[in-house]
């Protein structure tokens, strides 16, 4: 297969997008590991394999490269380093107050850089690579989660930057996301109806499923991306229909 052989770390993977991430490196072959705080309600599984779980908060510096130095002695390398860990609640920027959006920055950006950090060392030894998951929020107006907004537009530009200083022992690309359908899309969409309306909006039809972002992760990690780095591949089916052709009053389709 594929990745056989090679060893693949995921953040935030034993749920959403990061399971489903976890999944298709399963199914190409890989050993995975993915850490979260809390275990997954069920082991993340793939055509007979599963994936490994460590615990790890990432926002401890000490624990992050206890992890990685767990993960060098347990499996002798790492291939690929998947920053999926993230999110964020809905809060407007002027509620909360500003300690509250920091530890969404913490999460969305220095977690990601500090994880970066500690399996760099394991990456230069296997010539491997760097995805982190970044998201559209980070080329638009976030409204509601403007702290994660701008730790994505961060994150990015992380990536570009680590991708030339790292050159040519890691490659790092940055995956961009548009809206994905996972176990929690009800609490950003509502019901069925409210998912499958949402989705009508993106030039596609449809919400993207996890397997779309776990396959284009996949591709990025693999040779057939080894001349690809400092990349930001675009997965929002087409992007947005901008809202002004909406309210236009003229060249309405009929």
């Amino acid at each position: 297969m594929e990745l056989d052989g090679r060893v693949v770390v995921i953040t935030g993977g034993t749920r959403g997008v990061g399971a489903g991430i976890a999944r298709s490196f399963l199914a190409a072959g890989a050993r995975v590991v993915v850490c979260a705080r809390r275990p997954p309600d069920e082991p993340v599984a793939e055509g007979g394999r599963e994936a490994a779980y460590l615990p790890l908060d990432l926002r401890d510096p000490a624990a992050v490269h206890a992890f990685f130095a767990l993960v060098a002695h347990r499996y002798g390398r790492l291939d690929c380093l998947v920053n999926n860990a993230g999110g964020a609640p809905y809060r407007l920027l002027g509620e909360g107050g500003a300690q509250r959006h920091q530890r969404v920055v913490e999460l969305n950006l220095i977690a990601p850089m500090t994880a970066s950090l500690a399996a760099y060392g394991l990456l230069r030894t296997t010539r491997g690579s760097v995805v982190m998951i970044g998201s559209v929020s980070g080329t638009r107006p976030s409204p509601g989660t403007a702290a994660y907004g701008a730790a994505k537009a961060g994150l990015e530009h992380l990536a570009r930057s680590m991708a030339v200083e790292w050159a040519p022992e890691v490659r790092v690309n940055s995956l961009v996301l548009g809206m994905v359908r996972t176990e929690l899309a009800h609490l950003h969409y509502g019901d069925d109806a409210g998912i499958a309306a949402v989705g009508a909006t993106v030039p596609l039809g449809r919400l993207a499923e996890p397997a779309d972002v776990g396959a284009a992760a996949v591709f990025l990690a693999s040779d057939r991306a080894g001349y690809v780095s400092g990349a930001s591949l675009l997965v929002h089916g087409g992007g947005e229909r901008p809202a002004f052709l909406e309210a236009a009053t003229v060249n309405k389709e009929a």
